[in-house]
């Protein structure tokens, strides 16, 4: 860490440099605070940093801001980067989700504003300077004055605090001169999660909080066990303390991942938001690479409004064009369901509107199929001295995620590396094997891919022929719940690979894992409209007439 920080140092101290050697008043770079050390440099890394530095001097102002942010994060030990979940937002996507705050009712005039996790300024730069412009007219101190009584930022690195400071500084340049005056202290050095605010209430608390799961102190999860369910995860429990931080009718605005849209571990925090602050706008970022660097989790940016009951809020799209510049595609709106800890039913494209409101009057349930999802036992690198690649007695075939193919078919083989196509349970072993068909399900797709939902069923004369068999964990097993499921599995192996299921299901689902919670809440035709289904698996139908049909039962005419 320590040259990380002395090269964006020495970058951040010739950028200033650079920007004030034509103002008529020289100011001094802010000073860094004695706590934090810096190693020495080398002639070749100062002579480096300077020429970033000056080179940055060229850029517009929110760009400089975003680059040096991003020299830092990326100068860091990898370690230290994923510990604190430190990525910055680029400059088009913080105007981005400032003007979603603005339409969710934020008045930079008198808004006291907060970014809980400031890092190097991302935010803050561009909110300080809405607020300025929305003060033009006002004699330069009274607009400096009103800054410093509303804008607050945390931050739990000192040196990121310190960048983020002279960042504003940089940012208010010209209104400070003007004032005569320096921009006061506006970022606390502090872990926010430690912070509890009697009074200090803000209209807006914004930001990209860190991500990743971290492990709570016991005091730390006891003041935040209402908004946690099993492991916690960084930017949710951020979400929850800026619920704290706002006012009873504040405005809270982040940009976070998308996994908490569904996954089980985050139905506390999502009942949390229905109840204490719905959603009024979400917007997808539709490129999950590329847009943050180090980042592969697809992204959203989201504003809440406390205190207000959940209605249709509104869902769009966000496009980089090759300029920087943000291109936005609306796709409708959503609702939360009745019980805001079940995954949120929303819109991932223009196309999945109607299909959405059909899916979501539907009120039926793998489990009123007669059905329960679980993920495959085996997790074959903690059994490798049971693995064996030839049968024999004692011995089952080993299900691998590569056997359940696309289109719907199941095919034993296990052809890459490391895998064995047999499996020898011992005697404490046998608790992995199974007897009896179910439905596969690949656990991990991607929504580049052209299929989320890659399932097949297990055949009972597969079952017959081996006496049973082991599943790894990289499938899902949806198993019967008590006998004769009201459902075939080869009929419900059928609707799950239809295209209509498959885009239902990615208006569920945030994250590249296909979970059992995610499969469980999938909205599902009634069971006993399925009969038609089963005829046409029965009778080997075609593909596009099995389409037709399901998008008969979600009355959808273009999945």
């Amino acid at each position: 860490m320590e040259f990380a920080r002395a090269m964006v140092f020495k970058v951040i101290s010739a950028y200033w440099q650079e920007l004030d050697k034509d103002t008529p008043e020289t100011w001094k770079l802010r000073d860094l605070p004695e706590e934090i050390e810096l190693s020495a440099l080398s002639m070749e890394a100062e002579f480096l940093a300077s020429s970033i530095g000056v080179t940055t001097a060229k850029l517009d102002l929110m760009d400089a801001g975003y680059a040096l942010g991003l020299l830092y994060t990326t100068l860091m030990p990898n370690a230290t980067r994923a510990r604190t979940g430190a990525y910055y937002t680029p400059p088009a996507l913080c105007e981005r989700l400032l003007d979603m705050a603005a339409t969710a009712g934020v008045d930079w005039r008198t808004a006291r504003i907060l970014d809980p996790a400031c890092g190097g300024g991302a935010f803050l730069s561009p909110v300080v300077r809405r607020m300025a412009e929305s003060l033009k007219g006002l004699a330069a101190s009274e607009v400096l004055k009103s800054i410093e009584k509303r804008l607050q930022g945390f931050e739990i690195d000192p040196f990121a605090a310190w960048m983020s400071q002279a960042l504003l500084d940089v940012t208010l340049g010209d209104l400070c001169r003007k004032a005569g005056k320096r921009l006061k202290q506006t970022v606390r050095v502090c872990d926010s999660l430690d912070q509890d605010l009697a009074e200090d209430e803000f209209d807006l608390v914004v930001g990209n909080p860190p991500y990743g799961c971290t492990r709570l102190s016991p005091r730390l999860r006891e003041k935040f066990h209402r908004s946690l369910f099993g492991h916690a995860n960084l930017y949710g429990v951020f979400t929850d303390q800026a619920l704290r931080f706002a006012r009873p009718d504040g405005v809270i605005a982040f940009v976070t991942p998308t996994s908490f849209l569904a996954g089980e571990y985050f139905k506390a925090l999502r009942g949390l938001l229905g109840k204490e602050a719905p959603p009024v706008s979400i917007e997808f970022v539709k490129e999950r690479k590329g847009v943050f660097s180090g980042v592969l989790q697809e992204t959203l940016l989201a504003t809440y409004k406390c205190g207000s009951v959940a209605g249709n809020g509104k869902v769009s799209f966000l496009s980089q064009r090759q300029d920087g510049r943000i291109k936005r595609k609306s796709a409708g709106s959503f609702r939360l369901p009745k019980d805001p800890r079940q995954p949120w039913l929303m819109p991932r494209s223009p196309a999945h509107c109607e299909l959405v409101r059909k899916a979501d009057e539907l009120p039926y349930r793998l489990a009123d199929y007669g059905y329960k999802v679980s993920t495959g036992p085996l997790v074959w690198n903690r059994h490798k001295r049971s693995l064996r690649n030839r049968p024999a007695k004692g011995r089952y075939p080993l299900v691998w995620a590569e056997s359940v193919r696309t289109g719907g078919e199941f095919s034993f083989r296990a052809e890459k590396r490391n895998h064995q196509p047999y499996f020898e349970p011992s005697e404490d072993e046998q608790w992995v094997v199974t007897e009896f068909p179910c439905v596969l399900i690949q656990r991990t797709t991607a929504k580049e891919q052209n299929r989320r939902l890659v399932a097949a069923e297990l055949p009972a004369d597969f079952i017959r022929k081996h006496g049973a068999v082991v599943v790894e964990n990289h499938l899902n097993m949806i198993k019967p719940l008590n006998g004769e499921p009201k459902v075939a599995p080869a009929t419900l192996a059928a609707l799950l690979n239809s295209d209509v299921v498959d885009q239902v299901f990615r208006c569920i689902n945030g994250s590249v894992a296909v979970s059992a919670y995610e499969l469980g809440a999938l909205p599902l035709p009634p069971p006993e409209s399925m009969e038609e289904i089963e005829k046409l698996v029965s009778a080997q139908a075609e593909r596009q007439q099995l389409e037709s049909a399901v998008e008969r039962l979600y009355g959808n005419k273009a999945a």
